[in-house]
């Protein structure tokens, strides 16, 4: 009778924490669960339009890669959300919820943009503009992300807060400089700026434009890597991530670290808007983060840190963007319908996070 007393008890089902999972195996699940998404957003394809799901993924598949133009757009945008994956990578890491990669994106963005319309009246010549252009976007991102580490650092404040209400004051600021910078007047548009001269644009390279995007960002993603794993400050980050009392314990400034830390993300945040700005769109507005600053955080988190991994969820997310554009392109569907394929596909990616650190054990039976 005890025996059959323990059975009703004993939950039919608990969950905990795994101690260690194999690399294989964890990319084992995520492959399972991109499959099962496959599988579930197909079905949901059927019941809502009617359509084939294979000709729906190949339509996805085309509208990512389906001429040169489209391929290296949407290389050209994994490198822009890898860029800011990077720069969230290191606060990230420290447990610092920085939300205000948007404002330090805008901030490199309008850097660049006074570098270039300034610049280009002066004539300075092509290498001192992108010089400056590069110093300006990085020390403006920089500054921007290090205000909330010094009042975390100082006042203990919640970052989260405070860089997401700097986002605000981004945009307030970018406005203010559109505004002023509008062409023609009236238009509240800046335009693309030095449309003639193409002074402080990207240089094309092996005959593509977005050659030295790539470039720049492949160089980040090897230099950050090596930061985060080898180098002492990145020690320093993931004992202050782990445990503040165990930093201090170890003779480790945690004030120091924030500051430090937050200044090193806005700067590559502020890279990403020099590269939005100089290298890809040629102009400023509110909308040149575009709300990516949000989603590189999924992509850092998904990679736990790990900038190479960074590579493949940020190709995974943007190339998801594109085929939902070409599949409510193609096949007269609303936003809503990509949305749901879209959103679909993360669940179940994001889900799968789950079974890597937690396993499921059912109850056994008692003989």
């Amino acid at each position: 009778m005890s025996t059959n007393s323990h059975e009703h008890s004993e939950p039919l089902f608990r969950i905990s924490k795994r101690t260690g999972i194999s690399a294989p195996k964890a990319w084992i699940i995520r492959g399972i669960a991109l499959l099962m998404a496959l599988v579930v957003s197909g079905l949901v394809i059927f019941a809502i339009v009617k359509l084939n799901p294979t000709k729906v993924y190949i339509a996805m598949f085309e509208g990512a890669f389906g001429t040169p133009k489209r391929s290296w757009v949407t290389i050209r945008d994994t490198m822009m959300m890898l860029c800011i994956a990077i720069g969230l990578a290191p606060a990230f890491k420290m447990r610092f919820w920085n939300i205000g990669a948007e404002g330090q994106i805008l901030m490199g963005g309008i850097a660049t943009a006074a570098c270039m319309i300034y610049g280009g009246k002066a004539a300075l010549p092509t290498p001192l503009l992108f010089a400056l252009m590069l110093v300006t976007s990085v020390a403006a991102g920089a500054v921007w992300g290090m205000i909330p580490g010094v009042f975390k650092a100082r006042w203990n404040t919640n970052e989260t807060l405070f860089t997401l209400m700097m986002n605000y004051v981004a945009i307030q600021l970018t406005s203010f400089c559109v505004s002023k910078w509008e062409n023609p007047y009236g238009s509240n548009s800046v335009g693309i700026i030095n449309q003639l001269t193409q002074k402080g644009w990207f240089p094309a390279i092996f005959g593509q434009p977005y050659t030295l995007n790539v470039i720049i960002v492949m160089a980040l993603t090897v230099a950050m890597f090596i930061y985060l794993k080898y180098s002492k400050h990145g020690y320093e980050i993931a004992v202050v991530g782990d445990s503040e009392n165990t930093a201090r314990y170890a003779g480790i400034s945690v004030r120091k670290v924030y500051v430090r830390t937050m200044a090193l993300s806005g700067a590559i945040c502020g890279i990403a808007g020099f590269l939005a700005v100089s290298g890809a769109s040629h102009t400023i507005s509110t909308s040149t983060a575009g709300g990516r600053g949000f989603t590189a955080i999924i992509v850092a988190w998904l990679a736990k840190f790990n900038t190479f991994v960074m590579i493949l969820i940020s190709f995974l997310l943007i190339f998801l963007e594109k085929g939902a554009i070409e599949i409510a392109s193609r096949y007269n569907l609303n936003d809503y319908a990509s949305q749901i394929i879209t959103g679909i596909i993360l669940f179940f990616i994001l889900g799968s996070e789950f079974f890597i650190n937690y396993k499921v054990n059912f109850r056994r039976r008692h003989n």
